[in-house]
């Protein structure tokens, strides 16, 4: 299900997916006037710390060599600042991410989500699926 709300000059969508394999739910603001996307459509999600095809941490400065994002075709970056839900086993587990302002909640199995901190950075990347 796609929401769409205009904010000034950008249209921004409230997207709403389940992800096939990992049993998870995510519901993510977009600009969608930058990355259209419709209805049933398919798309693959990473979340990463670091955009160094490596996994080495980013050091803070922008790099322009080759990175994660070049496969990818929408790239945001944010930080987490809220967990909740039970951690233990069979437990799910709530994280959300804030992306400037737009905003994303990620729930599922709460082994998914091992090594995920409050206030750590988190680049969100997508690209979609040709089915």
């Amino acid at each position: 299900m796609l929401a769409l709300y205009v904010i000034g000059l950008f249209a921004v969508s409230r997207v709403f997916a389940e992800s096939e394999s990992f049993k998870m739910d995510l519901i993510l603001d977009m600009n969608t006037q930058l990355y259209p996307i419709e209805l049933n459509e398919k798309f693959r999600l990473l979340l990463t710390t670091t955009l160094r095809e490596d996994g080495l941490p980013d050091d803070g400065e922008y790099d322009q060599g080759p990175s994660l994002a070049d496969s990818f075709e929408y790239v945001m970056y944010g930080k987490l600042y809220r967990i909740e839900g039970e951690s233990g086993p069979g437990g799910r587990l709530a994280v959300y991410v804030s992306y400037g302002g737009l905003l994303m909640k990620l729930q599922g199995d709460a082994n998914n989500f091992q090594g995920f901190t409050m206030d750590m950075n988190l680049y969100l990347l997508m690209k979609k699926l040709a089915f």
